[in-house]
């Protein structure tokens, strides 16, 4: 396939997976990217310890980019990160210390090597740092040379920064946020030659005064495109649970608890997040997306879903060990055979209690009530009486069975079962 048809194929393919929100000149661009590889960078500024799922969005377009052949430069926001983006906020952002956003710069720079290719032959990825150009220039020079370049009047017409000023007025300094980045653009431009900058669409402006800033320092051409920000169908923000933000570092978000994020999509959204996330084929999605109308209880969509993301961000073989979780919590795997660390974390989602390694072990009954999965210790013995009552999926037969040391798995947890769904974890503690 020659780069003509791979770019026009790229584009039809953003189309149909719903990630084109707006670009200057589509034609301009498709005749560019089909004329030859292009440098093209997207931005992620660390105000985070850690990248989250919503970035995803825009960071897997960039992703499909490189695949199709095209020169990727992810900017991590060493210098932005301590200034904030002022979009789809209605106040300032704690700023950061320099060391703190040091820190995050460098997990930024782990997490997206599992998403772009830095080793390749033809199109390697090329880390960059805002950091490395903004440092050593002055605020006379920087006003001097940039400034003079930005209309205040443009400016104060933002989205980003007139809701702001409606909602009771920004900084200087968040203010001067898009400044910074279409300075970005210009310097991308100058030591990349980077003609294409990806954003969210909520970033459409800042894109566009980078476009304009190019145009005026260097006489150049460049262009911008944007990807729609993801939302639920019931309009809820996407990447958010129960218990907050969905991030992509193991240690925040456990593996379990992100695969488990996957696979508890709602039917409603399946669609969506398979043309958004998935690389599988058009027609691939085309029959997931069917099942879930034919045959919804098997949630075949959801798990291939979960599958595909949890082992592009954790690995296959950490993809495996949650599967196998979630099989085991539910009795179709021996507990005994997962490991310490990812029980421990499937085990987290649970509802749960805690008891004391100097205190005896209470009973089956007296144990599920603590939990709160029932009501009360009557309610736990009508479980039993019902056959309903497992420990460590085996069968409680007797209203007064109280576990042993032996049953508690690495000396730490036993999991409770009320029939067929509702789990429950004990764990000894010192």
């Amino acid at each position: 396939m020659n780069s003509q048809s791979r770019s026009i194929e790229l584009l039809d393919d953003l189309e149909w997976r719903g990630l084109i929100s707006q670009t200057t000149d589509r034609q301009a661009l498709l005749e560019e990217l089909a004329e030859k590889p292009i440098s093209f960078y997207l931005g992620f500024d660390p105000t985070a310890p850690s990248i989250h799922v919503g970035n995803l969005v825009v960071l897997l377009v960039m992703r499909r980019f490189q695949l199709a052949g095209h020169n990727p430069i992810p900017l991590i926001g060493g210098a932005t990160g301590l200034i904030g983006d002022p979009s789809g906020r209605n106040e300032e952002r704690t700023l950061n210390s320099t060391d703190v956003v040091a820190e995050w710069v460098a997990r930024y720079r782990g997490q997206l090597s599992h998403f772009l290719d830095f080793d390749s032959s033809s199109n390697p990825a090329v880390m960059a740092n805002n950091l490395d150009w903004t440092s050593g220039l002055s605020a006379l020079e920087f006003l001097r040379d940039i400034g003079k370049h930005f209309s205040v009047n443009q400016m104060l017409a933002k989205d980003s920064v007139s809701s702001r000023l409606e909602s009771g007025g920004i900084s200087y300094t968040e203010f001067s946020y898009q400044v910074l980045q279409g300075f970005d653009f210009l310097e991308l431009y100058r030591r990349h030659n980077c003609t294409l900058q990806l954003g969210g669409s909520d970033q459409w402006g800042n894109i566009i005064a980078g476009l304009d800033l190019i145009r005026k320092v260097e006489g150049g051409k460049a262009h911008a495109f944007t990807i729609p920000l993801m939302t639920k169908s019931d309009g809820s923000k996407f990447g958010k649970t129960a218990t907050g933000t969905v991030w992509l570092d193991p240690e925040m978000t456990s593996p379990y608890a992100f695969y488990q994020f996957w696979l508890n999509t709602e039917d409603a959204d399946v669609g969506k997040y398979l043309k958004v996330f998935s690389f599988k084929s058009h027609a691939e999605i085309s029959r997931l997306i069917e099942t879930v109308a034919t045959n919804p209880g098997a949630r075949e969509a959801q798990r291939e879903l979960a599958r595909e993301i949890t082992t592009l961000v954790h690995g296959a073989s950490e993809c495996q060990q949650v599967e196998f979780a979630a099989k085991a919590l539910f009795g179709q795997a021996d507990l005994s055979d997962l490991e310490e660390r990812t029980l421990e974390s499937a085990l987290a989602q649970l509802p749960r209690a805690t008891i004391s390694q100097d205190e005896p072990i209470p009973t089956w009954v007296d144990l599920l009530a603590a939990t709160g999965v029932v009501d009360s210790k009557s309610a736990a013995r009508r479980v039993v009486k019902d056959g309903g009552a497992y420990l460590n999926n085996v069968k409680v037969a007797g209203e007064d069975f109280a576990p042993t040391k032996e049953d508690f798995l690495y000396g730490r947890f036993i999991v409770l079962r009320k029939g067929k769904r509702d789990l429950a974890a004990i764990e000894r503690v010192i």
